[in-house]
């Protein structure tokens, strides 16, 4: 395997550290969890890629985030019965190739582009006031 198909949109498991978690002082992910790639940025040392939590628990109404439908769910290859929502507002970095948490394995799925970009865009437009936790050193 190569890491070729971690792009925009697809859906991998990652030891997402959270901003809160990473506030506190940690420094590891408390467990595997799936994220979405948000964006793949070429560069000389490793490509930048930037990760979105995927969780179960509904954010408050003040976070940015969005509840996955059931045929994204389906075609991410996510529990269909689990109501879950892809958190906007913090983010993780890592390098490609430099990481101790990415593996080369293969996605568990990709969103369509139809439901993914258009919130991709809007990060974009609000990224200023969101919260990176860099995954690498």
């Amino acid at each position: 395997m190569t890491y070729e198909l971690i792009v925009t949109a697809s859906v991998i498991r990652y030891p997402y550290l959270w901003a809160r978690e990473a506030g506190r002082g940690e420094t590891e992910g408390r467990k595997d969890r799936p994220v979405a790639v948000g964006v793949r940025m070429p560069r000389p040392d490793g490509d930048l890629v930037l990760f979105f939590p995927i969780t179960t628990k509904q954010p408050e109404a003040s976070r940015f985030a969005a509840e996955v439908p059931t045929i994204e769910k389906r075609r991410a290859g996510l529990d269909a019965d689990r109501r879950l929502w892809i958190i906007f507002d913090e983010f993780n970095t890592d390098i490609i190739g430099n990481s101790f948490y990415l593996e080369p394995e293969p996605p568990l799925g990709r969103f369509s582009k139809a439901f993914f970009l258009p919130l991709l865009r809007e990060f974009i437009s609000r990224r200023k006031s969101a919260t990176e936790v860099s995954r690498f050193r």
